[in-house]
C-alpha cells in the first residue's frame, strides 16, 4: 500500500465526507452495485468520464482509498495541483507517452491499491460513452488485478466542456461486477477491450434508467 501520513489520511476521509455531503444536496447522487467492489487488493476502476466531477462521484462510491490519473498540467494550477495531489492523484505527462506515471500506477496497483481510468481518454462531448482506447490493457495485462466497471450518467448535465462552473443536476453512478485475471488471460486484447466496454455501457445504461426514473417520480 502507499505510505501515506496520519494527516493524509484523515483528511482524505474528511475531504470525502464533505464531497458526499455537497453531492447529495446538490445532485442528489445515489450509487448502487456497491457489492460489487472489492474488500482488498488491487483493482483498476473503468470509467465513463462526463465531466471534471467524475474522479469524485466515481470515489463516492467506494469506502476504499481511491487514486486516480490526472493530466501532469492540472498540478500546475495553484491550490488544485495542491488539491490532486493531497489525495495522490497520479500525474500523467501525455506529450511524453506517460511513461512515469504508467509505472506508478502499476506500483499502486501491484500494492493492493484501487486506481480509477476514462478509458475513453476524455471527456464525453454529449453525455454518450465513445469508444474505448486501448491504453489501459498494459495496466490490465500487467497488473493481473480484477477490472471493476463502472459508469455515472448526469454528470454532463451537470458540468459540460462548455461550462465554466457546474450547476444542480441528479446523478446516478453503477458499478458493474468486475472482469477476474484469470478470465482476462482468455481473452485476447480485442475482446477484452470489448467486454470491458460492453460492461461500461450496460452500467451507463442502468444509471442512465434510474437517472430518468428518479426525474419522472419528481
Amino acid at each position: 500500500m502507499v505510505e501515506r501520513s496520519r494527516f493524509k489520511r484523515y483528511g482524505y476521509t474528511l475531504a470525502r465526507a464533505m464531497c458526499r455531503l455537497v453531492g447529495v444536496t446538490m445532485f442528489q447522487v445515489r450509487c448502487t452495485g456497491h457489492e460489487h467492489v472489492p474488500s482488498e487488493g488491487g483493482v483498476l476502476v473503468c470509467s465513463n468520464h462526463q465531466s471534471y466531477l467524475d474522479p469524485i462521484l466515481v470515489g463516492l462510491g467506494f469506502t476504499r482509498h481511491s487514486n486516480y490519473l490526472a493530466r501532469d498540467t492540472l498540478f500546475r494550477f495553484g491550490p488544485f495541483g495542491w488539491l490532486i495531489g493531497f489525495v495522490n492523484a497520479i500525474p500523467i505527462d501525455r506529450e511524453g507517452g506517460g511513461i512515469r506515471g504508467l509505472k506508478e500506477t502499476l506500483k499502486r496497483l501491484k500494492s493492493g491499491e484501487m486506481v480509477l481510468i476514462f478509458p475513453e481518454g476524455t471527456r464525453s462531448r454529449d453525455g454518450n460513452i465513445s469508444p474505448v482506447k486501448p491504453g489501459f490493457l498494459v495496466l490490465a495485462r500487467r497488473s493481473r488485478v480484477p477490472l471493476l466497471p463502472v459508469a455515472l450518467d448526469g454528470a454532463f448535465d451537470a458540468w459540460p466542456r462548455h461550462a465554466l462552473l457546474p450547476r444542480p443536476s441528479v446523478i446516478r453512478v453503477c458499478i458493474g461486477e468486475p472482469i477476474s485475471p484469470d478470465f482476462a488471460a482468455t481473452l485476447n486484447d480485442d475482446q477484452l477491450l470489448a467486454e470491458v466496454e460492453s460492461r461500461i455501457r450496460a452500467c451507463h445504461a442502468e444509471a442512465r434508467r434510474r437517472r430518468l426514473s428518479s426525474r419522472i417520480r419528481t
